[in-house]
């Protein structure tokens, strides 16, 4: 037991020596932290220049292999890599994990190092030659650190004193930016990967006056399960699309109702493009349209409720079609076609010419003994749906990211001074802005050697 305790501890250090030698220093390197970042970029951009998402008849279609892409890009390339969902490959999120490793180490290994100082007692000059090593030091004979106190409190200089020592900084929150900012690129990693990890989309096509549940995701992180609603509905109260006066598409509507698990209603809200409905981290995007429907009458029946199909056009844009049978066995019909919701249907007959053409609310006579009558066209609402978890840890690393990069435009200027023998030192630093720091330091020099001299105690004679 005692053979096996040692070869165990040998193992933990070993580990713990390879950890601190080896693998955190590689981490830290700045060269690596940059190979990677590149390589997300890269790999982003691609996400962006390839549509994500699609079936793979679509990428047969649109990468085939003969001609190849570029030369190597298949449709066979980009199932087997992933291509088609970049976001929620394993090798992407491994690459954003690796790089949150080696911002972490680079923090801990570098900028929280870098601010070690600040918690220890400050670090004085208590020897003349320690102000050589300084590029702005100069000394001034006859002059006191009681003369240099106002002038450094007067441009807003923290002091602390020690002795003949004064050390005076400002703008440390210069030197905390960088790690503000690190801190950020992480959360907005830590954002990225919950949202791929838990986050879904899904796709919905809803008639006006139905109630849906979201089931058509397209989309889906492998914990993304937790996130589908089970407890709530959505209602389609309307539909509709507003039209310029040239009858182009100015703008889709859709009124929506949030019911819960007893149908009462929870959130109402009226979408359109940009400006879409929040409830439960869930987002409804207004995307798309359809028409659903049509509700028309033969002479005095009933309403019939009939569904449209979208029909090829050959790129011509997008119309609608159903057949309505004009006699009880259906050996006879008419075709109505539309191609928006402003109401107005062509008519044809069985050989395929026009017969007419019929606006909602209105009628038309098919012959002698059958009048049409269209009551209504019923449009669907698309919605894009979309669950990301993450996205409020992505804005808070934004936020962060921006703070951070306004924090590191402050410039750390430290001062020593020191008073020896008569003879004041006095030199300084600072991490940027060094020509505004000069020219501060110049200022300083010049009112105290104009300051005047301090006038010597008068020495008591003995009797």
């Amino acid at each position: 037991m005692a053979a096996d305790s040692s070869v165990l501890t040998r193992v933990q250090t070993a580990l713990r020596y390879y950890w601190r030698r080896e693998l955190l220093p590689l981490l830290a390197d700045l060269r690596l932290a940059i190979a990677l970042l590149l390589a997300i970029a890269v790999f982003s951009i691609g996400g962006t220049v390839i549509e994500q998402g699609q079936s793979i008849g679509f990428y047969q279609a649109n990468y085939p292999e003969n001609p190849a892409l570029f030369g190597f890009l298949t449709w066979r390339v980009i199932g087997f890599f992933g291509l088609d969902h970049v976001y929620r490959t394993w090798w992407f999120l491994a690459l954003l994990m690796l790089f949150g490793a080696s911002l972490t180490a680079c923090t801990f290994t570098r900028q929280i190092t870098a601010l070690r100082w600040f918690s220890r007692t400050w670090n004085f000059y208590s020897q003349p030659r320690q102000f050589n090593k300084l590029a702005l030091s100069s000394e001034i004979c006859d002059r006191s650190l009681d003369q240099l106190k106002p002038l450094l409190n007067q441009r807003r200089y923290r002091l602390y004193e020690k002795d003949n020592m004064v050390y005076a900084h400002k703008g440390l929150v210069g030197r905390i930016g960088p790690i503000v900012v690190h801190a950020s690129m992480l959360l907005i990693l830590v954002g990225a990967i919950i949202g791929a990890m838990t986050g879904f989309m899904a796709q919905e096509m809803v008639p006006s006056g139905q109630t849906f549940q979201i089931r058509n995701v397209f989309e889906a992180g492998p914990w993304a399960a937790s996130q589908l609603p089970r407890d709530w509905s959505v209602r389609v109260n309307r539909f509709w699309i507003d039209y310029t006066p040239e009858g182009v598409i100015d703008q889709f509507y859709s009124d929506l109702s949030v019911l819960n698990a007893d149908g009462e209603e929870v959130k109402q809200k009226t979408i359109h493009v940009n400006e879409p409905l929040r409830y439960r981290n869930v987002t409804l995007y207004q995307a798309d349209w359809s028409i659903a429907a049509v509700r028309l009458r033969l002479n005095n029946s009933p309403v019939l409720e009939l569904p449209m199909a979208p029909l090829e056009n050959g790129g011509q844009g997008r119309i609608w079609g159903t057949w309505v049978p004009t006699k009880p066995d259906m050996s006879q019909g008419v075709s109505l076609i539309a191609k928006d919701l402003q109401g107005t249907l062509l008519i044809y007959g069985d050989t395929g010419q026009l017969i007419s053409t019929v606006r909602a609310g209105r009628s038309t006579d098919l012959d002698d003994n059958l009048t049409l009558s269209v009551t209504d066209l019923i449009g669907s609402t698309g919605l894009q749906i979309k669950a990301d978890p993450g996205i409020p840890v992505v804005y808070l690393g934004f936020g962060l990211l921006m703070l951070g990069v306004l924090m590191s435009y402050v410039s750390h200027s430290q001062v020593w001074a020191l008073e020896t023998d008569g003879t004041l030192y006095l030199g300084g630093r600072t991490n940027r802005a060094q020509v505004s720091f000069e020219r501060e330091m110049l200022e300083l020099l010049d009112q105290i050697e104009a300051a005047p001299q301090p006038e010597a105690t008068p020495e008591l004679s003995q009797v």
